[in-house]
C-alpha cells in the first residue's frame, strides 16, 4: 500500500516507541513524504527532542532509518497538483500532502481529523491503518 505520511505521524514515531513507529518501518508499505516535511522536522527538532526519553543520538539514528525507508519527493515533482490540492485541503498548511497524494494517487496517513472534511483523498488515521493492515 502506498501512503503519503504527514509530519505529525513521523513526529509521534520519533517521540516514543509505538505502533506508529512499527508501521513506519513496515517494508510492505510504500510510504512517501514531501520535502516540506523534512523542513518541518528541522524547525521542530528541539521541541520533539524535549518530549522524548531518547538520547539525541538514538533520536537521530531512528530519524535516519525512517527517512531511508520513506521516499521523499521534492516539490517540483508535485507542484502541478498544488492548485487542485488547495481546493481540496481543509487546512492550507496541509496542501503539499494533498498535492503529493494527488500525484501518487494514494491516501494520506494522518491523525488530523480536519483532513477528513473532504471526499477526494482517503485519509487513514493510525488506528484505521492498523485495521487495514
Amino acid at each position: 500500500m502506498k501512503l503519503v505520511v504527514d509530519a505529525n505521524v513521523l513526529f509521534s514515531a520519533l517521540i516514543k516507541q509505538s505502533i506508529t513507529a512499527e508501521i513506519l518501518l513496515d517494508l510492505s508499505l510504500n510510504i512517501c513524504a514531501t520535502e516540506f516535511m523534512l523542513e518541518k522536522f528541522e524547525k521542530h527538532k528541539q521541541e520533539i527532542l524535549s518530549k522524548t526519553n531518547r538520547t539525541e543520538d538514538e533520536f537521530n539514528d531512528i530519524f535516519k532509518i525512517i527517512t531511508e525507508i520513506i521516499t521523499i519527493f521534492p516539490s517540483e515533482e508535485y507542484e502541478n497538483h498544488i492548485n487542485a490540492a488547495e481546493e481540496i485541503s481543509p487546512d492550507a498548511n496541509d496542501t503539499e500532502y494533498f498535492a503529493l497524494a494527488l500525484k501518487q494517487n494514494c491516501p494520506i496517513w494522518s491523525n488530523d481529523k480536519k483532513l477528513k472534511q473532504q471526499d477526494k483523498i482517503k485519509i487513514y488515521s493510525t488506528e484505521e491503518l492498523i485495521k487495514v493492515l
